[in-house]
């Protein structure tokens, strides 16, 4: 049996907006106190896609975030052990999949300033992505979860 869309495109978009919100915010604050050579949302075109990279990384934080949300409610983690779960899966993808398809080092060549810019920066778009998929779930007035079904949209 394959399991429901909704929770893999709501992680999706959560994981988006968490890239968007936390991931590239952090990584400009690091910029601003000097800690990191280039500013966040860079356009700059980079491989493996030839996109820009603003949107390289949000692919990459939209395709975790759908594992994520597939995946959280099978985990009876508290929340916070549900980001670290998720900052570090991002993480590990970033450092050993992603960057070596791109043609760079990987784990930035084990420069450990590089290192620890990316770890937060993951960690911290593991606790945007928990606290953004719950707001994404539909809610009645009450607060209570309805099924989101066809009869929604004829209201």
């Amino acid at each position: 049996m394959f399991p429901s869309p909704k929770p893999i495109f709501l992680g999706c978009i959560a994981g988006a907006i968490a890239v968007l919100v936390f991931h590239q915010t952090v990584l400009q604050f690091f910029f601003w106190f000097g800690l990191a050579p280039q500013a966040a949302f860079r356009v700059a075109v980079v491989p493996p896609f030839n996109a820009p990279m603003v949107v390289s990384i949000t692919f990459w934080g939209a395709v975790y975030g759908g594992a994520f949300g597939l995946l959280a409610p099978r985990l009876p983690a508290p929340i916070l052990v549900k980001a670290l779960l998720a900052g570090l899966f991002a993480m590990l993808m970033s450092w050993f999949v992603v960057r070596p398809i791109a043609g760079h080092p990987v784990a930035f060549g084990w420069q450990t300033a590089a290192m620890v810019r990316s770890a937060v920066a993951c960690f911290v778009w593991g606790i945007g992505i928990t606290l953004i998929l719950p707001l994404l779930h539909p809610r009645g007035l009450n607060g209570a979860r309805h099924p989101w079904n066809r009869h929604h949209l004829a209201i």
